[in-house]
């Protein structure tokens, strides 16, 4: 399965702003919610885990990709992007987040194709440059399906 099959239709998507945090959680996790990748426990879940833990799901410098335990309302395998065009906060003193991989992983063992294919995707430095200067869904949409 390529990296692309796992984002659902639509949920590629760029905003310009966002009033913090639990607004960027909300929207990256909006497609996968309207898709019935994960119910709405499943966002409150990434939101009470990040108040009690901090943003362990941040990834690298810009990026997060917010996600929860499978018992919390993943109901099957899927990912979306979201890029914001100016950066978010989550938590005192870090660099803020840009892009936004929201992953719903329906068992421990279905994501780790998608990790891993994720995975390869950001240790390019060149490929998170190009995916925080994209200027359209369409843009982000073919830098991932090149992955």
């Amino acid at each position: 399965m390529r990296l692309i099959d796992y984002f659902p239709e639509a949920s590629i998507s760029i905003k310009s702003s966002v009033e913090n945090w639990q607004q960027a959680i909300d929207f990256c996790m909006s497609s996968l919610l309207t898709h019935h990748y994960i119910n709405s426990n499943y966002i409150q879940a990434i939101k009470d885990s990040t108040l009690s833990n901090g943003p362990y799901y941040i990834l690298a410098p810009g990026v997060a990709m917010p996600h929860a335990r499978p018992e919390c309302g993943a109901l099957k395998t899927g990912m979306s992007l979201t890029l914001l065009k100016q950066e978010v906060q989550f938590s005192e003193g870090e660099e803020g987040i840009r892009l936004l991989i929201g992953l719903s992983a329906a068992n421990a063992d279905s994501h780790i194709e998608a990790i891993q294919a994720l995975s390869e995707l950001l240790c390019e430095e060149q490929t998170i440059n190009a995916l925080l200067a994209a200027k359209s869904e369409k843009q982000l949409a073919d830098i991932i399906a090149h992955a």
